[in-house]
C-alpha cells in the first residue's frame, strides 16, 4: 500500500512538471527552391518545448542539415540547411524526435524555380509606377471583406476603417492601369495586419508568409503577378523591416529575449534622420533613432539579431521567387539597423543582380537621401547597397516651384537648384520620382486645386530624369480637404464599388474637366513609353526665365524639348538662347495638339501651359 502511495505521489508531482511535446504550429519559410546562388537555408520551426526535439532529415542527394540552433526560447529551433551543386527538385521529410519516438514529420517542398527567375528585370527610368492601396481601390470579392476570427471588420463609412477593396479589385482593374500607360504597379503592403483597428494600410504587419485574408490568399497574389507580367506590368512589393505588427504572432511567444528592441520597456524614436551619417552624433541618439519604436502598437525589430536577419532576406527571397516580383519598395529604410540593411542589399543582388530595390527615406536634404545610394562614397566608411531611394528633395522642389512667386530666387528656380544637387548622387536617374504618395497631401491640394499648375507638374514629372511614381486617383484629380488627413488622402477610388455613382475606370459621370485631365495623362503615359530619349536620355537644363523653365532630354541623336510656362500671358520663346541643342533640329512637334513648331525663328508658349516638342 505504501508502494502504490508513493507512486500516485510521484505521478500527481513530477509528472505535470515534464513538459508536454506537441508537433510544430509553424515551420517558415514554408519551402524553397532548388538553385539558389546561396547554398544555405535557415528554417524557423516553432512549436511548443520543440527545442526538446531532436531533428532528422531524410537522406537526399545534395541536401544536408548541418546543424540545429537553439535560443533562450525552448519553442524554436533554427534548422540550418546546406544544398551541394543543385538539388533536384521534390520533397524531403523533416522528422522531429523525442527521445526514440518519431513525433511528427514535416513534408518539405524543393521547388523548380522559373525559367530566367535569376535574371529577371527590375523597373528603372523607362517605367512609370502606379501607386495604390489596395484597400482603397476596388472590391472584387465582397465575401472577403468580414474574415471571421480577425479583429477588424468592414466600416466604408470609417475614413481609417477597412472598406473592402482587393487584391481581385486589383486584378479585374489591371486593364484600365495598362491602358492608362503604366508599365509597374506598387501596392502597399498586402501581407496580414490582424490589429484591432486602422489595419487597412498595411504597415503592421502580423505574419510575414501569409496575405492578409481581407484582400485574398498568396495564390491570388501570385496571380496578380502573373497578370502583370503578361500586360508588361512590373509588380512591386511594399516591405517593413523595421517593425511588425503589436499583435505578430511572435509576441505572444518571442524567439528570443533581444528579437524586439527594448521590449517590453521601449521608447519612441526621435526621427532625427541624421544621425545615421553625422560625424559628431552621440550614440545615444542613434540609438534612441533606429531603436526606438514608432508607436505602441508596431513593436521595432532587432536586426542585429543574427536569426531574425536570416528570417527577414529569407522572406524577400520567397516572395520574389514565389510572387515573380520585379521590385521592391522598402518602408523607413534608415531606421533599422543599417549594417543589415545594406547586407539585405547586396544578398537579394546576388540572388537577383538586376533586380530594382528602392528605399523610403523621407528626407528633403540630398546629402541625406544620396548616403544611401549604391556607389556613394561616405566619409564614415559606410558602404550602401541601396539602387534606388524616393526623391523627397524633388517632390518639394517641385510643389514650391509651382506655388511659389517667379523672382530670381523663388519659382522655379527652386525646382532647377534641387537638380543642380545631382552630382551628389551616384544615380541619380534611379531616384523614383512623384508629386505625393500615401502618406503625404494629395498633389493637387498642394498646388492649392489648380488645374494648370498641375498640368506643369505631371509634364515635368513624366519628362525629367528619374523614375516617375503616380499615386492612384491623381490623374482624376482626387484631393483631400482636410489637411494631412490620411483617411481621406487615401480615399477610394470611383467606380471600385458596386453603387457608386461615378465610375472612373470606364469615365461614367466624370465631370468634363476631369476627364479632359484623365485623357491628358493616358497620353503622357502612353507617349512616354515610346520614347528613350525621355526615359534615359541626358537631362540638360537651362536657367529659368520670366516664369519659364526650358530643359532638354538627349538621347543618341533623339532630343525632346521641354518648355514649362508658369506666366499668366503667352511668353516668347527664342531658341537661339538654347542653341547648343536646337542648332542640330529644323523643328517640333507638339506632343498636345500635333502642331509643327520651327527651331530658326521665335515663337509663343501659351499661358500656364506645358509645351513638350520632338525635336526633328
Amino acid at each position: 500500500m505504501k508502494i502504490l502511495s508513493f507512486i500516485l505521489l510521484f505521478l500527481i508531482i513530477v509528472l505535470p512538471s515534464v513538459p508536454a511535446q506537441t508537433p510544430p504550429d509553424r515551420i517558415e519559410p514554408p519551402f524553397w527552391w532548388s538553385g539558389m546562388k546561396d547554398p544555405h537555408l535557415q528554417i524557423l520551426v516553432h512549436g511548443k518545448n520543440i527545442a526538446l526535439t531532436r531533428i532528422k532529415i531524410s537522406p537526399r542527394e545534395g541536401i544536408s542539415l548541418d546543424s540545429v540552433s537553439k535560443t533562450d526560447n525552448p519553442d524554436y529551433l533554427f534548422l540550418n540547411i546546406t544544398f551541394t551543386g543543385t538539388p533536384a527538385p521534390g520533397r524531403f521529410n523533416i522528422a522531429f524526435y523525442k527521445k526514440q519516438k518519431k513525433i511528427f514529420v514535416y513534408e518539405y517542398e524543393l521547388k523548380q524555380r522559373e525559367k530566367g527567375s535569376a535574371r529577371r528585370e527590375g523597373f528603372g527610368p523607362s517605367d512609370v509606377i502606379c501607386l495604390l492601396m489596395p484597400d482603397r481601390f476596388a472590391n472584387g470579392d465582397p465575401s472577403n471583406d468580414k474574415v471571421p476570427g480577425m479583429r477588424e471588420g468592414p466600416d466604408r463609412g470609417d475614413p481609417y476603417g477597412r472598406h473592402g477593396g482587393d487584391i481581385r479589385g486589383i486584378l479585374d482593374h489591371l486593364d484600365y492601369l495598362e491602358k492608362m500607360g503604366f508599365t509597374a504597379l506598387w501596392t502597399t503592403p498586402v501581407l496580414e495586419n490582424d490589429q484591432p483597428e486602422q489595419s487597412y494600410h498595411g504597415y503592421a504587419i502580423t505574419d510575414f508568409y501569409k496575405v492578409d485574408p481581407r484582400l485574398g490568399t498568396n495564390d491570388l497574389y501570385r496571380q496578380l503577378g502573373e497578370e502583370c507580367r503578361k500586360r508588361g506590368i512590373k509588380l512591386i512589393m511594399d516591405m517593413v523591416f523595421n517593425h511588425c505588427g503589436s499583435e505578430h504572432w511572435w509576441m505572444e511567444d518571442l524567439p528570443s529575449a533581444d528579437w524586439i528592441n527594448d521590449y517590453p520597456d521601449f521608447f519612441i524614436t526621435n526621427h532625427i534622420h541624421s544621425v545615421n551619417m553625422d560625424s559628431h552624433a552621440s550614440r545615444a541618439d542613434r540609438r534612441k533613432f533606429s531603436d526606438g519604436w514608432f508607436v505602441p502598437t508596431m513593436p521595432d525589430l532587432n536586426q542585429r539579431n543574427s536569426f531574425l536577419a536570416n528570417y527577414l532576406i529569407q522572406n524577400s527571397i520567397w516572395w520574389i521567387e514565389y510572387a515573380g516580383l520585379q521590385g521592391i519598395r522598402m518602408d523607413t529604410y534608415p531606421y533599422p539597423d543599417k549594417d543589415f540593411m545594406a547586407l539585405w542589399n547586396r544578398r537579394i543582388q546576388e540572388e537577383y543582380p538586376r533586380f530594382m530595390i528602392v528605399g523610403e527615406e523621407w528626407n528633403t536634404h540630398p546629402s541625406i537621401v544620396s548616403y544611401w545610394q549604391r556607389g556613394q562614397i561616405n566619409r564614415d566608411g559606410y558602404k550602401p547597397e541601396l539602387p534606388s531611394l524616393m526623391d523627397f528633395p524633388l517632390q518639394e522642389g517641385l510643389v514650391r516651384a509651382l506655388t511659389g512667386q517667379e523672382s530670381w530666387n523663388s519659382g522655379w528656380i527652386d525646382l532647377y537648384e534641387v537638380l543642380a544637387r545631382d552630382f551628389v548622387y551616384p544615380a541619380p536617374g534611379n531616384l523614383v520620382i512623384f508629386g505625393d504618395n500615401h502618406d503625404m497631401n494629395r498633389f493637387f491640394r498642394q498646388i492649392h486645386r489648380d488645374t494648370a499648375l498641375f498640368r506643369l507638374g505631371m509634364a515635368f514629372l513624366l519628362t525629367t530624369r528619374g523614375i516617375p511614381q503616380i499615386f492612384y486617383g491623381t490623374e482624376i484629380l482626387m484631393s483631400n480637404v482636410k489637411d494631412n488627413d490620411h483617411g481621406t488622402i487615401r480615399s477610394d477610388f470611383p467606380g471600385g464599388w458596386p453603387g457608386d455613382t461615378v465610375n472612373a475606370f470606364t469615365g461614367e459621370n466624370l465631370e468634363t474637366g476631369t476627364k479632359k485631365i484623365q485623357d491628358e495623362m493616358k497620353m503622357l503615359l502612353n507617349w512616354r513609353k515610346k520614347i528613350p530619349a525621355v526615359q534615359t536620355g541626358s537631362l540638360i537644363h537651362f536657367v529659368p526665365k520670366n516664369g519659364v523653365y526650358v530643359y532638354f532630354r538627349v538621347l543618341k541623336g533623339k532630343a525632346v524639348m521641354v518648355l514649362l510656362n508658369k506666366n499668366a500671358h503667352s511668353v516668347p520663346v527664342d531658341p537661339a538662347r538654347f542653341a547648343e541643342i536646337t542648332k542640330n533640329y529644323s523643328s517640333g512637334r507638339n506632343i498636345y495638339n500635333g502642331q509643327t513648331v520651327p527651331m530658326g525663328k521665335p515663337f509663343e508658349i501659351p499661358a500656364l501651359t506645358p509645351m513638350i516638342l520632338e525635336l526633328k
